[in-house]
């Protein structure tokens, strides 16, 4: 059988980083899309490229943009992927609601440009779609399922809530393989910097190594559904291996507060934490959702999914690797 071939947009991000090691460790050549200005921020891959054993040989990279329709084409035609995993766009939901537009562009219109590329193609390719637990928003029940009605409250949860229906759409109407994974929120040490709970892991070893004084953050009481993204990717991989195409809710069917995350990140340093973190109000989001916790039962039971490690474990990783950069840098 010929090697798989995979296409990633967002290589470069948390998921995409994880899913491209995961990937070539299972034998596929990988393509990932990268824009001319993530140059500076490879970070998360720069161990793959430096590997003369797999860059230029199962790993590859192509510059493009998501707005551009034609790039997008042109690397679809000489790559010629059997499955594309779309993660790129911004994902931060804080910063939607200050730049709502390009917020929609990315990661509503850019899904349907890179749906219609596949529709084209002349062999069939399996897609999947990067959804989110903030298509449901304020929800209507907690836990949430594959069935639960969107009533997304952020730009962002709207406009991944648009793509989640057009992936839908695409797979009812032009029988394309298509998957949405919704994914609930998932951490690592590879999460960007202005997610929560970067800040605090960042923050709590520069406190812990006497370089900073304290943390501010927005509301401590905020509850989400946290994984692990190195579990997660392996449920994106899953889905695009089975016979059919259907939507997964991915989750850990745990709800924890930032408070909670607070608490576990100053427990691996020993420190109270109640001395170090202030709340400003400045910080909270104008809406926030519900309760979001994922119902992960049907991933679990027609593909075998289940998540590894505890809450506790997440944040120790992350406080862990945090703490050695720091020492590295120094």
């Amino acid at each position: 059988m010929a090697d798989k071939i995979a296409l990633i947009t967002g290589i470069t991000g948390q998921d995409g980083s994880y899913l491209a090691e995961l990937l070539i460790q299972k034998g596929y050549t990988v393509h990932g899309i990268v824009r001319r200005t993530s140059n500076l921020l490879r970070s998360r891959i720069e161990h793959l490229r430096r590997d003369e054993n797999i860059y230029g040989k199962r790993l590859f990279l192509s510059y493009g943009d998501l707005s551009d329709s034609t790039t997008l084409r042109r690397i679809f035609r000489d790559v010629r992927p059997s499955e594309v995993y779309h993660l790129a766009g911004q994902s931060h939901v804080g910063l939607s609601f200050e730049i709502p537009e390009s917020t929609c562009d990315e990661a509503g219109m850019a899904t349907l440009r890179l749906l219609e590329i596949a529709r084209d193609q002349p062999e069939p390719l399996r897609f999947y779609h990067a959804s989110t637990s903030e298509i449901f928003g304020s929800a209507t029940e907690s836990p949430q399922n594959e069935n639960t009605p969107l009533r997304p409250s952020s730009p962002y949860g709207c406009a991944k809530a648009f793509a989640t229906q057009l992936a839908r759409v695409y797979r009812q109407a032009y029988g394309l393989f298509v998957c949405n994974g919704i994914l609930y929120n998932h951490e690592s040490p590879r999460r960007g910097e202005n997610f929560v709970t970067r800040k605090i892991t960042q923050s709590v070893a520069r406190i812990a190594r006497g370089l900073d004084a304290g943390l501010t953050l927005g509301n401590l009481e905020s509850r989400r559904d946290w994984g692990r993204a190195q579990d997660y990717v392996v449920a994106m991989w899953m889905m695009l291996q089975h016979e059919t195409p259907d939507d997964y809710v991915v989750a850990t069917g745990e709800a924890h507060s930032v408070r909670d995350f607070v608490e576990a990140a100053f427990a691996v340093v020993d420190l109270p934490w109640e001395k170090y973190v202030k709340h400003d109000p400045a910080f909270d989001r104008p809406a926030e959702p519900k309760q979001l916790v994922g119902d992960a039962s049907k991933i679990h039971k027609m593909l075998g999914w289940k998540p590894t490690g505890t809450f506790d474990q997440l944040v120790r990783e992350m406080v862990e690797a945090d703490l050695t950069a720091l020492d590295k840098s120094r």
